[in-house]
């Protein structure tokens, strides 16, 4: 399948004819055969949704905790922490994926080793933790989806990260829903229930 095929819905007029062009929805086995795509984008009931590009200060924060949070994990043999785009398979029909900016993976709860999960053709292993960093453009329903998403299929912890406010709210996700289990500000230290004894200071983050 080429690129012609991956069509976002539009509308428009031109001379007084209002024009519209019809939703291509792509399957899962559709999705398997794709060509590498390094655009980010995510796909919600079959249809690929296209994200523009991340700003400078975006990629700064999720650096400042990937460049942290990897070595941790990794020097501890727990699992693998991994950056955007990846995506994770939510379901397969109609078929919906997510790229969280950041996701740690443990090796004891997926029961997969290192080389299992880099032979894998997609991630539809749930992570234990994502972070998401907040951009102006998300809105409040764009990010209880997501989350509801993480939920659904067993992620055990988010982390909101806010550039405006200089703020990291750590959720615990769980079949009752996202709570809130603390809101670490400039000057406290960033702590996990998932990674027990992981810490970073939130002026790290955002400096």
């Amino acid at each position: 399948m080429g690129y012609a095929s991956l069509i976002v819905p539009y509308s428009s007029v031109k001379w007084g004819i209002i024009m519209a062009v019809e939703v291509k929805t792509i399957t899962y086995q559709e999705y398997l055969a794709m060509p590498e795509m390094k655009q980010r984008y995510e796909i919600i009931d079959g249809e690929i949704i296209m994200c523009p590009a991340p700003t400078f200060d975006h990629q700064w924060i999720a650096g400042n905790i990937f460049e942290v949070l990897r070595p941790f994990v990794r020097q501890r043999k727990l699992g693998a922490v991994l950056d955007a785009p990846l995506d994770v398979v939510v379901c397969h029909d109609p078929l919906r994926t997510r790229q969280p900016d950041i996701l740690y993976l443990s090796f004891e709860r997926s029961g997969k080793t290192l080389a299992e999960l880099r032979a894998m053709p997609a991630l539809e292993i749930p992570p234990d933790l994502t972070v998401e960093v907040l951009s102006p453009g998300n809105t409040r329903r764009e990010m209880r989806d997501k989350l509801q998403d993480y939920i659904n299929i067993g992620v055990r912890e988010c982390w909101l990260v806010s550039p405006e406010a200089q703020t990291v709210e750590v959720l615990r996700l769980s079949s009752e829903g996202a709570t809130t289990v603390n809101l670490f500000g400039i000057d406290d230290t960033l702590r996990s229930e998932v990674l027990t004894d992981f810490s970073l200071k939130v002026e790290d983050i955002f400096g």
